[in-house]
């Protein structure tokens, strides 16, 4: 009997990737492929994006600035994968009625976009096309790669001025990580050798010269031809050392009582190497089932760590992420237990009425804002035995998003500094260093818009007009799992290389309801 034939499908990839500014400015657009994608793509986009701002007209530089890399706030209202129509540069329907997969990511305040069309299927079975194709998750994953080259070339953060500055260059760098849509070239060290970083002589010699810099490299990488494309040949360094940071992110919704809703734990294995030659390392843990969910550099050997839990690997030089994971926290019906206390509590008190006078709204409404920051040492986290002295958080900032019906705030802190987008309406309390005798407090009022009396009385602000603040910290020597490394050997050189291992705990996605 004769075998059916299957369908002739045409996987599709990339088409088109175009990158905005917090305006919805487009300042890349690249096209991959002989079909060119339609600039109306990024308006559904930016239509849908601007639906969960407090301000029409697009993000200001000071919301970006605030939010850092934390805009959850501002794009609630997209999702990760949109489906638009496919519509010409001409304004006439360019594909039969098609639509357009069109992914979307945000980072310091831009908004990496790529366009993808469905699957082809044949003529004789149109059934046979019409999906994506591919795994949403890689293109997702691959705009990430392309915001973390743009900081590893144009420094943190890779915002609007770092790419306007650099425009060849990011064009240059696109070029070379796609090739056809399809992802090639995506490692910072095979990168480099190819496409140099900028520097400020050569800008300076651009300026003088009045011509375009010398970014190119003339030579292959050795990576590019090699079984191991992460690393360059030849690596040397005076001094031999690996540090590695074992980093575990909560992301919690904290009730304004200080009671935890829900929280998940994530965490990651950051490394920076300097190792001299080609070394084979392998690190242990001291309980690999603590780890779950977990994904790796391509230099990791992933059957050994399948087989034995350890991690075998050859490193790139410079920093580089080892790994990601999530926790295996189960309660015994499958789901994750949250962290039970955390170490920090944020107390909002926000109240609107008539407080005397009426400020300067008509309508004779006004608010008021309380905040106490406090460190708790009694908590969930698990401390390295290293750790000595006091708890210290660091990095403790609180991002307070006012409703739309607040015309203006006037704020004051004991301690810190505060920072206030006007026309964002969104304030950011940078309080540094916090210990269990420091207890920073935040008051303040607000101004109402005219006409926000009947608003206020209707039960519509406890149902989501009030957004939640979002808080930032990070806990050296600390952790939720108590996840440590046991071991980390060096084989393939002569020489012994200083280690240096720690554990951080930090915010995620750390949400206080008001």
């Amino acid at each position: 009997h004769e075998v059916p034939r299957q369908p002739y499908v045409e996987v599709t990839m990339i088409q088109s990737l175009f990158i905005l500014s917090p305006t919805g400015e487009v300042l890349i657009e690249r096209h991959f492929r002989s079909t060119v994608t339609s600039r109306t793509v990024c308006d559904h986009f930016w239509t849908k994006a601007s639906e969960g701002l407090n301000h029409h007209g697009g993000v200001s530089t000071a919301t970006t600035a605030i939010l850092g890399s934390n805009p959850f706030m501002l794009y609630d209202s997209v999702e990760p994968v949109m489906e638009v129509p496919d519509i010409g540069n001409d304004g006439d329907d360019a594909n039969g009625g098609k639509t357009i997969y069109l992914f979307s990511i945000l980072r310091d305040g831009l908004s990496y976009l790529a366009a993808c069309p469905p699957c082809i299927g044949n003529q004789n079975n149109p059934s046979g096309g019409g999906g994506l194709g591919i795994s949403p998750l890689m293109i997702t994953e691959f705009l990430h790669k392309i915001a973390d080259t743009f900081v590893i070339y144009f420094g943190d953060p890779a915002d609007e001025s770092a790419v306007k500055d650099n425009f060849s260059t990011a064009y240059q760098l696109l070029e070379e990580m796609v090739d056809y849509g399809w992802p090639l070239t995506t490692e910072p060290n095979a990168l480099t050798d190819l496409i140099r970083p900028p520097t400020v002589m050569a800008k300076i010699q651009q300026a003088m010269t009045g011509g375009s810099s010398n970014i190119l490299s003339e030579a292959l990488p050795n990576g590019t031809v090699s079984n191991m494309p992460w690393r360059k040949a030849g690596v040397t360094h005076p001094n031999n050392e690996i540090y590695i940071d074992i980093v575990e992110e909560i992301d919690a919704i904290i009730s304004p009582s200080g009671g935890v809703i829900s929280s998940d734990v994530s965490g990651s294995i950051q490394a920076q190497s300097n190792l001299s030659g080609v070394p084979d390392l392998i690190l242990t843990f001291n309980d690999a089932t603590l780890i779950d969910d977990s994904s790796f550099h391509p230099c990791v050997r992933y059957a050994r760590f399948e087989k034995d839990k350890v991690i075998s690997f050859v490193p790139p030089d410079g920093p580089f992420e080892l790994m990601r994971y999530r926790l295996r926290l189960d309660n015994g019906e499958g789901h994750n237990k949250p962290v039970g206390s955390m170490p920090i509590q944020v107390i909002p008190r926000i109240s609107y009425g008539k407080f005397g006078s009426s400020e300067k709204g008509k309508s004779g409404m006004a608010g008021r804002i309380s905040l106490s920051v406090t460190a708790r040492s009694i908590s969930s986290l698990i401390y390295s035995s290293s750790r000595k002295g006091p708890l210290v958080i660091e990095d403790v900032s609180v991002v307070i998003p006012f409703p739309k019906f607040v015309r203006t705030a006037n704020l004051n802190a004991t301690v810190g500094r505060i920072i206030y987008d006007e026309a964002g309406k969104i304030a950011k309390w940078e309080i540094g260093k916090l210990d269990e005798k420091t207890r920073p407090q935040l008051n303040g009022t607000m101004v109402l818009e005219d006409g926000s009396e009947e608003k206020l009385s209707s039960s519509s602000i406890s149902e989501g007009e009030q957004p939640p603040l979002l808080v930032t910290w990070k806990i050296l020597l600390s952790s939720v799992s108590g996840l440590n490394i046991s071991g980390l050997s060096v084989t393939g050189e002569h020489y012994k290389p200083y280690k240096g291992v720690r554990n951080i705990t930090k915010s995620g996605t750390f949400q206080v309801r008001c």
